[in-house]
């Protein structure tokens, strides 16, 4: 198998040579660039099969950059870690829902940053279901990464799109918030169980524009369960 290809965006010259050394040595092929215009000539070809990116970097910043990349059809798939010194939980929430997969904070170890590129590389790799599924009126395309329901497309931030697809292909099963989390956000994302109520209210809220918000359901004492069934 080939080595996955990283590219680092991060604007301080000796984090960016540390990462390079660190990411080498664990057998990843790197690219590096210290800000966004850099790092958009090297999406050329293939492109990087992840992307660890700096949260502030001169010019735009990297959730800024990440939030653009998601929107586009082509890289929308490609896995973003990001790396900051903003510890405080509504900056976390605030960089997953611009479409960033992880977040590690500053000062991290090595070690750490290296297994979290691979659980971020292998929960990717798993998402290979294609194509259109339809269930309670949704319509979830994966290829597209849309949402509609009727004629109409939801607006989705990227944190709730995830969540909902993971409810639409995992139906009729309860999970914890814990399960949801480590499915979701990512077992190595450090954000309180609460974080999950928010984000089912809020998709809870835009499926009630529709009248069925009641396909996700509240299992008191165990979780969340998404299903057509009452």
């Amino acid at each position: 198998m080939s080595a996955a290809n990283v590219l680092v965006v991060e604007d301080e010259d000796s984090i960016r040579e540390m990462l390079v050394m660190v990411l080498e040595q664990a057998d990843f092929a790197v690219k590096a660039a210290a800000d966004v215009p850099q790092a958009v000539t090297l999406l050329d070809g293939d492109g990087p099969d992840m992307i660890l990116l700096d949260w502030m970097l001169p010019g735009m910043s990297g959730v800024e950059w990440a939030r653009r990349l998601k929107k586009e059809k082509r890289y929308s798939g490609v896995p973003i870690i990001l790396l900051t010194a903003r510890g405080e939980e509504e900056d976390k929430v605030k960089g997953l829902d611009f479409g960033c997969d992880d977040y590690v904070t500053k000062p991290f170890s090595p070690r750490e940053l290296v297994a979290r590129i691979k659980a971020v590389l292998r929960r990717s790799a798993h998402s290979t279901q294609s194509g259109k599924i339809a269930v309670g009126g949704i319509v979830l395309d994966t290829d597209e990464h849309r949402v509609s329901i009727g004629d109409k497309r939801l607006a989705l931030s990227p944190t709730e799109y995830r969540l909902l697809e993971f409810f639409i292909t995992h139906r009729n099963k309860v999970y914890s918030r814990n399960q949801l989390l480590d499915q979701v956000w990512g077992r190595s994302t450090y954000i309180e169980e609460r974080t999950v109520d928010v984000h089912i209210r809020r998709l809870r809220k835009i499926l009630g524009e529709y009248g069925t918000e009641e396909l996700i359901q509240t299992v008191r004492g165990f979780g969340y369960r998404f299903s057509e069934q009452q």
